[in-house]
C-alpha cells in the first residue's frame, strides 16, 4: 500500500475518532449539570503550555506512527497473530489519537507546539527545542534510544527513524513480523514513560485517566510482545 493510501486510512480513522470525542464531551457537559438544572462549574482550560497540551499534542504524534507501523504490517505478513495486534494497535490508538486532538479543540489549543516549545518540553528535562534536549526526568533517563532522537526523525521516546520505517516497508513474512515486534516494542516503551509523566503532572482528570490506562494497556502489550518475538527466535533490541 502506497504511503498516500496509508495517510488517507489513518486520517479517516482519526477524523472518526475527533468526531466521537467531541460528542462524549458534550455529553459529559450536559452530566456535569447540577441538580437544580443550573450547569456546573467549568474546569479550567489548560494552557498552550502545560503538560495537558503537550502530552495531547506529543502524544497524539506518537500515536499516528504507532498506527502507521501497524497498517504496513498487516499488509506484507499472512500471520494471523500479527495482524489481529496489529489490527488491535491501530484501532486504539487511532481512537486514542482523536481523543487528545479532539480535547485541543475543545480547549482552543492549536494541534503545534507554541514557538520555542520542542517536542518533550512539557517533561522535566525534555527541552524547549526539537534538538537534543535531554529527556530527563520520569522514565526518560536511561532508556535505549533516547539521546538525539530528533535523527533521523524520531521525535520522541521511541518512535521508529525513516530508515527504520523503509526497512519496514520492504520486508516481508517473518523478517516483517520480528521488526515490526522489536519496533513496536521501543514504541510501547516510549509510550508508557509518556503516559506516567503525563499521569503524574496532568491537571485534567479525563486525560490523567486516559494516560493512566494507556500505561496498563501498553504494558500488556509489551509482555504479549515479548513472547511473540520468543516464539520466532527474536527478542527485543537492546
Amino acid at each position: 500500500m502506497s504511503p498516500a493510501a496509508l495517510t488517507r486510512r489513518t486520517r479517516w480513522a482519526v477524523g472518526s475518532a475527533v468526531a466521537l470525542a467531541l460528542l462524549f464531551a458534550g455529553a459529559v457537559t450536559v452530566a456535569s449539570a447540577r441538580d437544580d438544572g443550573t450547569p456546573a462549574a467549568a474546569p479550567r482550560t489548560p494552557s498552550a503550555r502545560s503538560a495537558d497540551a503537550g502530552f495531547a499534542r506529543d502524544m497524539a504524534v506518537h500515536h499516528q506512527q504507532a498506527v502507521e507501523m501497524s497498517f504496513l504490517v498487516r499488509d506484507v505478513t499472512r500471520d494471523e497473530d500479527v495482524r489481529r495486534l496489529a489490527y488491535d494497535i491501530a484501532q486504539t490508538q487511532a481512537n486514542q489519537r482523536g481523543m487528545l486532538l479532539g480535547w485541543l479543540d475543545l480547549w482552543g489549543l492549536p494541534k503545534t507546539a507554541p514557538d520555542g516549545q520542542g517536542p518533550m518540553a512539557w517533561m522535566p528535562g525534555g527541552g524547549g527545542h526539537s534538538g537534543h534536549g535531554g529527556h530527563g526526568g520520569h522514565d526518560m533517563a536511561g532508556m535505549d534510544g533516547m539521546d538525539g532522537m530528533d535523527d533521523d526523525g524520531a521525535l520522541m521516546p521511541g518512535m521508529a527513524t525513516r530508515t527504520e520505517l523503509e526497512q519496514l516497508r520492504a520486508a516481508r513474512g517473518k523478517q516483517a513480523e520480528i521488526l515490526f515486534l522489536q519496533l513496536m516494542t521501543d514504541h510501547h516503551k516510549g509510550g508508557v514513560a509518556m503516559a506516567r509523566g503525563c499521569a503524574e503532572r496532568c491537571t485534567v482528570p479525563v486525560e490523567k485517566r486516559l494516560a493512566r490506562g494507556m500505561v496498563e494497556a501498553q504494558q500488556s502489550e509489551l509482555d504479549l510482545m515479548a513472547d511473540m518475538l520468543a516464539a520466532r527466535g527474536a527478542a527485543p533490541r537492546s
